[in-house]
């Protein structure tokens, strides 16, 4: 698993981080840059089933952390502000993609190497069956929560919604995917809501 950028002091750093851009520290931003950039690869790839895509939203997302680091007042964590910032670019081209009739698009995915058992591989496919038939903002919130690993407050700040349109949304996402589910990988119907949704996503999390 990879290590967490979302402790007190790896918070404290990103707070430094975004004070030097702010007075336009290039070595600051590079520093930042790095540290977000393989985790949203792969959190954007899976979204958008386009690698290039995926690099063209987390440039257009640091380009808007360069330009507005000085409206970072500390309100939330860095990372909320700038998955905030990343969620509405994603947002928008999956909303393009859709019009352009792109969705389809064969993947270029990052290399990601397991010797996990082909179990595991089944249900992390599964499961990208099924989100690939949530609405996009279901999609990116089931995302948001359970492969990053946001609370639901941290994602209405990342996505600029109420906390309640976020469980709402996370209630539908998990029922449509438990229906799903059982079609796709096996998972007992009877099974609690959310646990087949838990076990596939923490399993690809852990890849």
């Amino acid at each position: 698993m990879e290590p967490t950028y979302r402790g007190s002091a790896s918070v404290a750093r990103e707070v430094d981080l975004m004070a030097r851009i702010a007075n336009g520290d290039r070595k600051a931003f590079e520093e930042l840059y790095n540290l977000y950039h393989r985790r949203m690869a792969r959190f954007l790839t899976r979204l958008t089933h386009h690698y290039d895509l995926a690099e063209e939203i987390i440039n257009d997302t640091f380009w808007v952390v360069w330009r507005k680091a000085r409206d970072f007042r500390g309100d939330s964590q860095p990372s909320t502000w700038i998955l905030g910032i990343a969620y509405r670019k994603a947002r928008n081209a999956l909303r393009s993609s859709a019009r352009r009739g792109e969705q389809n698009l064969e993947a270029e995915s990052l290399p990601l190497m397991s010797d996990e058992p082909f179990r595991t591989e089944e249900l992390r496919d599964w499961l990208e069956q099924a989100l690939e038939q949530l609405p996009v903002e279901q999609r990116l919130g089931v995302e948001l929560c359970y492969e990053l690993g946001y609370s639901c407050e941290e994602i209405a700040t990342i996505m600029g919604c109420p906390v309640n349109t976020v469980k709402t949304r996370l209630f539908h996402a998990r029922a449509k995917l438990q229906k799903l589910l059982p079609q796709l990988a096996g998972v007992s119907a009877t099974a609690p809501p959310g646990a087949g949704v838990r076990q596939a996503a923490q399993e690809r999390h852990e890849s």
